[in-house]
């Protein structure tokens, strides 16, 4: 039987969106019940009764309460926080963002989506690369921020060449329409001196302080989606991300592979401690379909499946192994903007991405504007004496 503790230890893993906290912490989380048969209640206060954000927790408070062993099924009901509970929310709102430190361009309401693996070799770029290029096909402002300093690849994957500008100390990205949308991409590709083919030696302080300059000396603009491109692993610039873009959401690539699949628990591990949420699972390469219509799982299979029921996500897609993606990275045309099955995919994936795992909401009135508030005061505050 699971425990009102063991239920308690899952919503850990919910993150209030805007926040970039848990729910648990947030001291959202008002009432558990578990019966005897295994059904557990779950009461969850929001700041205001009809914040739209209410859809995206309950589910997440679905996913993570039902991957609790044990667990028969998942009820949650929404409240509304008094006046104290608002308070005690916004003071530890306020001190995590004083902690954060750093005041970006990046619209409050613009969703933010962290593209991440545990190790190198999944197809993370080619993701974020079709995944961009897919919601800007669905007439949105997409901007791409490659953060993988070391191994930037999206420029040649989007076919972008030149340097970006600046204006008033600020960089602006390189914008290319896509369909009635449009990219907006920054890449150390895209910076004057750093060669496609020319190793970028720096330590890890110094990754992350460009990560940095990055998220605070660009000029974005209006943005609906923003798409970072993380590096692998989980080291400095992965946790610097965490702790600078605590909103972020975060969307795990691995393969098939066991191997991989556990690899990639690291990140969505690292995503959990960092109190970023993790919006779901990519599989990709997940078979390969001959001319005669046999189907070979190359790298295995179910890695993708396993990965998202242990960390009660949806699995958004299994993207197939096609040479169109190879090809269309190669040449600077992702295969998304093209016909086929893995172009299928992407598109399904960025639907399901845009209506259900990381919709665009009108947020006035909710936590969202409240921080966005906060932020603003700090960045007018004036630097204490000393």
């Amino acid at each position: 039987m699971p425990t009102v503790e063991d239920v308690r230890a899952a919503l850990l893993g919910v993150i209030d969106p805007e926040l970039g906290d848990n729910v648990v912490d947030l001291g959202m989380v008002r009432d558990i019940e578990v019966d005897p048969d295994g059904f557990v209640t779950v009461t969850i206060a929001l700041t205001v009764a009809g914040c739209p954000l209410q859809k995206q927790l309950r589910t997440d408070v679905d996913g993570q309460v039902g991957a609790v062993p044990g667990v028969a099924g998942v009820a949650v009901r929404m409240g509304e926080m008094d006046a104290t509970e608002k308070a005690a929310l916004m003071a530890r709102a306020r001190h995590k963002a004083q902690d954060r430190g750093i005041v970006t361009d990046i619209p409050a309401a613009a969703r933010i989506l962290a593209i991440a693996s545990g190790k190198g070799g999944v197809g993370k770029s080619s993701v974020t690369a079709n995944l961009a290029v897919s919601l800007a096909g669905r007439g949105l402002t997409v901007g791409v921020l490659d953060a993988d300093i070391w191994g930037f690849s999206l420029p040649r994957m989007l076919g972008l060449e030149g340097q970006v500008a600046g204006e008033d100390r600020k960089m602006v990205p390189i914008e290319q329409p896509i369909g009635l949308g449009l990219l907006k991409v920054l890449s150390m590709g895209l910076i004057g001196g750093a060669a496609e083919d020319q190793a970028i030696m720096w330590r890890g302080l110094i990754l992350n302080r460009a990560v940095q300059h990055f998220l605070e000396d660009v000029r974005w603009g209006d943005l609906d989606y923003l798409l970072i491109d993380m590096p692998p692993g989980t080291g400095d610039v992965q946790m610097g991300l965490a702790r600078m873009l605590p909103r972020a959401d975060m969307i795990i690539v691995t393969t098939p592979a066991l191997a991989a699949q556990k690899v990639a628990a690291r990140a969505a591990d690292m995503a959990k401690r960092g109190y970023l949420r993790v919006a779901g699972v990519v599989e990709n390469m997940t078979a390969f379909t001959c001319d005669h219509g046999d189907e070979y799982a190359l790298f295995g299979s179910g890695g993708g499946r396993r990965l998202a029921e242990e960390l009660g996500v949806p699995l958004l897609g299994q993207v197939p192994i096609e040479p169109a993606v190879a090809r269309g990275g190669d040449e600077g045309r992702p295969a998304a903007l093209g016909d086929g099955p893995a172009a299928d995919v992407f598109r399904a994936i960025a639907e399901k991405i845009v209506l259900d795992v990381a919709p665009l909401v009108e947020l006035t009135g909710c936590s969202a504007r409240m921080l966005d508030a906060i932020e603003k005061a700090l960045a007018k505050a004036p630097e204490p004496a000393g």
